[in-house]
């Protein structure tokens, strides 16, 4: 068994305490990507909260609904090909044409991004109307249970 040093292993390659600071961090390529998918968040869901989460813009009303993770933001050392856009109910959207990945996991999805070009702003609206309306049902469903177990 190796033996643990005092030193803690770094999730992640950066720490920052505004999203300005993220946006002065992310490499031009990345940035114009990030700046595109923000404004398709923005616009189909405006009234939505963007803050840092895990050093990267999460974009929120009731709960998380999308992120943007740009791949010089690392986690545990590990980085991946291309801006991802991660739905976290990623697994309650409809995706019919398999356009999300998956991975191995269970609850969020994720396109990656290489290129603005990519992008295919109609069919990401679709999933992002989609993302906040299931926000929204899952919103009223905790409230009527809230509202059951007070009476």
């Amino acid at each position: 068994m190796k033996k643990q040093t005092g030193k803690k292993k770094q999730m992640q390659n950066v720490n920052f305490k505004s999203i300005e600071e993220f946006f002065e961090f992310i490499p031009a390529d990345e940035l114009k990507i990030v700046e595109a998918l923000r404004k398709i968040i923005l616009e189909c869901i405006p009234d939505c909260e963007e803050r840092l989460s895990l050093n990267v813009p999460f974009y929120r009303r009731h709960s998380n609904i999308c992120f943007i993770w740009p791949p010089s933001i690392t986690w545990g050392g590990v980085s991946h090909k291309g801006v991802q856009l991660g739905f976290t109910n990623g697994n309650l959207l409809q995706d019919e044409i398999g356009y999300l990945n998956r991975g191995k996991r269970k609850q969020v999805y994720w396109k990656d991004f290489s290129d603005v070009k990519g992008i295919d702003e109609k069919l990401l609206q679709t999933y992002l109307h989609e993302a906040a309306l299931i926000d929204s049902e899952k919103a009223k469903k905790k409230s009527k249970k809230i509202k059951r177990s007070l009476s």
